[in-house]
């Protein structure tokens, strides 16, 4: 998942190498946290969220058909 997060976002953003997915796994749900450059953050928010909401939705599509625990993506800045 890790991976499929940093290929979605790539793209998306001017430091490819700043990008930074952390992992943490609870009993019951799973939290990628997503980590950009700050310069790159409103670009994979977008606007209104709507980057981000599209990420959101293929991560967790992806993870409902593999994973059983609950599966979230943070974006921090």
């Amino acid at each position: 998942m890790k991976q499929l997060i940093t290929t979605i976002v790539k793209p998306l953003v001017d430091f490819p190498d700043d990008i930074h997915v952390m992992v943490e796994e609870s009993e019951h749900r799973i939290v990628y946290k997503l980590a950009v450059n700050p310069k790159d953050i409103g670009k994979v928010i977008g606007k209104q969220g709507s980057v981000a909401k599209a990420i959101r939705t293929i991560v967790y599509s992806a993870a409902s058909s593999h994973q059983m625990k609950k599966t979230y993506v943070e974006i921090i800045d």
